[in-house]
Order: structure tokens, then C-alpha cells, then sequence
């Protein structure tokens, strides 16, 4: 198995509309990768390398100030969006099995005037997040276009339930995420940098900056996902496998540890789309393979056992 690379071009950011043609090809092209995979590599979506590379360097400037300057934006200060804010390391589990995983973050999830921003030495931090959120989303629905075409639905199916995304009544966030060198003479036993998991909401963008994260094939063997130069890596994720009755598959996925004697640092950026908070999921073939959930309760659900 391995992980296929898409051109997104016809319908890049770039691109106000796609033939019929061109979105039959791309429905094709996604409904393979998500039936059999899981992941795919969208190349040529219109989101540059420049901006990716401008949040992570925003994001690493904040990441490597002391805890007590980041401490005051923690996750669960912000009442108004418990899920906005930095998360410190080994503070979440997303095996809840193992101890928690040795990485940082900042979540984005909400944009209401009362929120705090990071300011200072990260003056930036709030525009260039926020920009980089609004993008994603813009790829995201464009996506999720092509998924509903690929099954023969009305896009509005999909889209009409992500309508609140960058709201307080959508959890869709974008996280930035910091590996810190390992010291492995202070390892807990089975602990990694991310533990083996498979995402919450609809559809996950993933960018990294170096190699690390592994995906898990069906025979139950992990594989290394590579760096493809400008490519965006989305998976499904496992609201969208419980609506299309295990249609489309949401796949575990890990990233562990580097070899003892590498203290090389990791930085990676994932966008997690969720419905909105109301939207009721069930199953669009009509059966009932999953009892309906609405996608707040299944995300708090979720969120209870990481954390």
C-alpha cells in the first residue's frame, strides 16, 4: 500500500469553477484513495509552500518561549471555545492507553472579539493563523465537493453541514504542533510523540515539515507517509466513515519517536474538519449501521478520553 498523490489543479484555490469532466476525474481519483487507503495527496491546491512555511515559523517562535509566557493561552481557559488555545506537553493522550504524548500545541478553533491572542516576540501570530484557517476551510469545502460527487450526492449533503466552520458552534481547528528534542533517558515506558489514533471530525489537511507520522494498513502494519514537496495530506476522518457506513475509511495513524541519539525537533500543521456542532449524522445510505449522533456530542465524547 501506499499513500496516492491527486492533482488538484482543475479546482485549486485558484479556480473558480471545474467542468463536469474534470470533477468526474477528481471524484474518481478521491473515491479510490478513501475506499482503499484512507489518505491521499492533493498536489497543486493552491496553497503555497510560502504560507505554510510563514505559520510554522510564527508557530515555532511561540512554541520555544518559556511555559509561563504561553501558560496564560492554555486550552480550557477560554470559555467561549474550551478547544482554542496551547497545550502543553504530555498533557493529552490521543492513545489514551499509553502516557501522554511528548509534543505541544496551539489549537485555532475560535475567532470571537474576546478571545486572547499571543502578542509580543509573536506580535503576527493572530493574522497569520487566522488567514492560514480561512484558506484551509476554503480547501476543505472544495474537498468535500468532490467526496459528495464522488457518491453520487448533492454537495449540499456535505456542505450544508459544515456551514458554521470558524463559529463557537463548529470545533473545526487548525493546530500547529511542536516535537521537542527527546531526551529518551526520561522516556515513560510506551510513550511516543503522538499516540496511535484515527481523527474525530469529517476530513483532516495535513502539512509537516519532515518525515515522522506513520499510517496503519489494513493488515495491521504501520507504513512511514513520505514528504511530498507542496502536496497537502488529507485522510478521512471518523465521522465521515460512521455517514458513509464505512464507505470511505478513517485510518489510525502515529508518529513515534526518533532513534536514541537524534535530538532533531518536528513541526507539522493539521486542519480538523468537524460538522457543526447540530448537524445530525447518519448513515446517507439510509441504514442503520450507526445509530444518528449529533457531531458536538461525538467531538466531546471523543475530546473526554484524550485529555
Amino acid at each position: 500500500m501506499s499513500i496516492p498523490v491527486v492533482d488538484f489543479g482543475a479546482y485549486s484555490l485558484s479556480e473558480e469553477d471545474v467542468s463536469d469532466e474534470q470533477m468526474h476525474n477528481l471524484s474518481k481519483e478521491l473515491e479510490s484513495a478513501f475506499t482503499q487507503v484512507g489518505f491521499v495527496y492533493l498536489k497543486n491546491t493552491g496553497i503555497t509552500q510560502e504560507e505554510v512555511d510563514r505559520v510554522l515559523s510564527i508557530s515555532k517562535t511561540f512554541f520555544l518561549q518559556p511555559d509561563e509566557v504561553k501558560r496564560p493561552f492554555s486550552r480550557s481557559t477560554f470559555a467561549i471555545s474550551p478547544n482554542h488555545g496551547w497545550v502543553c506537553s504530555e498533557s493529552e493522550r490521543l492513545n489514551p492507553s499509553r502516557p501522554g504524548d511528548l509534543k505541544e500545541a496551539f489549537n485555532i478553533s475560535s475567532f470571537h472579539p474576546d478571545i486572547k491572542w499571543p502578542s509580543g516576540a509573536v506580535k503576527e501570530f493572530q493574522e497569520i493563523q487566522t488567514s492560514f484557517f480561512q484558506r484551509c476551510k476554503e480547501l476543505s469545502l472544495r474537498v468535500l465537493k468532490v467526496m459528495a460527487h464522488s457518491l453520487g450526492l448533492d454537495p449540499e449533503v456535505f456542505l450544508s453541514a459544515h456551514r458554521l466552520i470558524g463559529t463557537e458552534q463548529n470545533i473545526s481547528t487548525l493546530r500547529t504542533l511542536y516535537y521537542p528534542p527527546v531526551n529518551h533517558e526520561k522516556v515513560k515506558e510506551g510513550q511516543t510523540r503522538c499516540g496511535e489514533h484515527s481523527d474525530y471530525g469529517s476530513i483532516t489537511l495535513l502539512f509537516s515539515s519532515s518525515e515522522g507520522l506513520q499510517v496503519r494498513k489494513r493488515s495491521g502494519e504501520f507504513i512511514c507517509a513520505p514528504i511530498v514537496p507542496g502536496a497537502v495530506l488529507i485522510n478521512v476522518a471518523d465521522l465521515m466513515q460512521r455517514w458513509t457506513s464505512d464507505h470511505f475509511i478513517s485510518v489510525v495513524h502515529r508518529v513515534l519517536l526518533p532513534p536514541a541519539g537524534d535530538s532533531s525537533t518536528r513541526q507539522s500543521m493539521a486542519f480538523f474538519v468537524q460538522p457543526d456542532d447540530e448537524a445530525l449524522i447518519t448513515c446517507i445510505d439510509g441504514s442503520n449501521k450507526y445509530p444518528p449522533v449529533t457531531a458536538g456530542d461525538y467531538i466531546t465524547e471523543r475530546f473526554s478520553k484524550s485529555y
